[in-house]
């Protein structure tokens, strides 16, 4: 399983909220390519990044700090957040981004993340944002009536590399993942399933490993800012 370390850029700051309230925000960084840097160097094989400004706006809004991320960092980084076109898809991918995150657009456009992953195999990937099982879209303000799982299974044949499941209701609250909804979800499908959203301890990350579903891999923030999960000992638990 992969780590993937969460860099939620809100103002130009690396921050992480709580519940996904743009209100209940906590900054810590605010050089988000300094912190990224200090992911890979303590051996991180990927990033993680959100352009939450983005996901309201419905357009890139935090490009200067990715576009430094990627520039500074030399592992694959991920990155979901007002990615809404084919254009924008494009202009990402093009600047070196590894894997572009569509959210949004996977309820509102499917057809988008249908060519996109025909466009760029291996390259886009759909994330899934959970409130009580239903997908919730444009920085989780809005809750839709879609069921996580049909959503997943309609996009089986459209060669998506990873699904992104969060559960909202964990996500900054430090309460440990959805384990049970999670690996409902990855043994439903045969996209590879990333977790997210409340991993805040190693115990967590060990559950999530020994959940029965093979998970491709975590994402975690808040836990690595605050030190309630070590890095090292996280990466030692999720490659053995």
């Amino acid at each position: 399983m992969i780590l993937y370390p969460a860099i939620d850029l809100k103002g130009g700051q690396a921050v992480r909220l709580l519940h996904g309230d743009m209100e209940k925000t906590t900054v810590f960084n605010d050089d988000p390519a300094a912190q990224a840097l200090e992911f890979v160097e303590a051996g991180c094989d990927w990033l993680h990044l959100v352009d939450l400004n983005g996901a309201f706006a419905g357009e890139p809004v935090n490009a200067a700090p990715v576009e430094e991320i990627l520039k500074r960092c030399k592992v694959p980084a991920q990155l979901g957040g007002g990615i809404r076109d084919m254009a924008t898809i494009e202009r990402w991918i093009d600047k070196g981004l590894a894997r572009v995150i569509l959210g949004t657009v996977a309820v509102e456009n499917p057809d988008l993340v249908r060519e996109a992953a025909r466009a760029f195999p291996g390259k886009v990937a759909v994330g899934i944002d959970a409130r009580n099982g239903r997908v919730a879209t444009k920085g989780w303000a809005e809750e839709t009536d879609v069921m996580v799982t049909d959503l997943a299974k309609s996009f089986e044949d459209a060669g998506v590399a990873a699904i992104i499941y969060t559960d909202i209701l964990r996500d900054g609250a430090m309460k440990g993942p959805n384990v049970e909804a999670t690996a409902a979800l990855a043994n439903a499908v045969s996209i590879p399933v990333i977790a997210s959203g409340g991993v805040s301890s190693l115990d967590d990350l060990r559950a999530l490993k020994s959940c029965g579903a093979p998970l491709n891999g975590a994402i975690s923030g808040r836990a690595l800012y605050d030190g309630a999960i070590d890095l090292a000992e996280a990466l030692k638990i999720l490659k053995s």
